[in-house]
């Protein structure tokens, strides 16, 4: 579609919502048809290696065109609201899968069900509060941007996406450990349940470092749009506060 086109319909076009659903529609899903149906470890983990950058790839495009906007100016400031929308909609997709692990909790007639194992404490404590530092790097972040700090804000938000990083890893590690002792997600519902809940997280915050990446990018540059950084931080804390509901379902009660 031409540039004058795009005008005339009143909206930009891009690839980027495409690269991304190739990734979470598409070959995310088939690593786990592979990995838990078909029992093909190695095609689970190639599509995952493909799936993942592409999702991160398509957030950063996607949100680095939001933060040039040049074409589009008029619709640079729609981004803050919007998120407050996307986030209560990410919010009724947990809801359903929190109120599921409820109802089968408080009508089982024994919980734990047979093969839990003895689930970690020290480890999602440790994750509680790097994940909560984060908030508190991120927020700071902003304050050194509205100061006209423009180094300070990048040093920050370099620091957010570490422990962000770290956090994920952590996951995985927390993930791989369990699935050395046994407890995998076919062990029993609780096991379905909490992969599903903590992979929900865990796909959450490589959204929120994929929307960092995409601000960290330009920024580089000298390119920074304050409207995306505000966008990109309510996320975060979305992401933190949901957090808190995983590691107390999951791991204390």
């Amino acid at each position: 579609m031409s540039d004058h086109a795009a005008h005339a319909h009143g909206a930009p076009t891009t690839p980027w919502p495409l690269v991304i659903s190739i990734g979470i529609l598409f070959l995310i899903p088939l690593a786990f048809i592979f990995k838990f149906v078909n029992h093909q470890p190695l095609a689970a983990f190639v599509c995952l290696v493909i799936g993942a950058p592409l999702i991160i790839m398509g957030i950063a495009g996607w949100v680095r065109e939001a933060i040039g906007g040049a074409e589009f100016p008029e619709m640079r400031g729609l981004g803050f609201s919007a998120m407050g929308w996307f986030i209560l909609a990410e919010a009724l997709i947990f809801l359903p899968t929190f109120a599921s692990y409820w109802i089968m909790r408080l009508n089982a007639p024994e919980w734990p069900p047979a093969g839990t194992i003895d689930m970690p404490t020290v480890m999602p404590l440790i994750m509680t509060v790097i994940l909560v530092s984060s908030s508190f790097t991120i927020h700071f972040a902003e304050e050194e941007l509205d100061k006209g700090n423009e180094a300070g804000f990048k040093k920050l938000l370099m620091i957010t996406m570490g422990l962000g990083l770290t956090f994920l890893l952590m996951s995985m590690y927390e993930w791989n450990h369990l699935f050395h002792e046994g407890f995998v997600i076919s062990t029993n519902i609780y096991s379905s349940v909490f992969f599903t809940i903590t992979g929900l997280h865990a796909s959450h915050v490589i959204v929120g470092l994929g929307i960092f990446i995409a601000i960290l990018l330009p920024a580089l540059n000298g390119t920074i749009n304050h409207v995306v950084v505000k966008t990109g931080s309510l996320y975060w804390h979305f992401v933190d506060i949901i957090w808190f509901f995983v590691v107390s379902q999951m791991y204390f009660w």
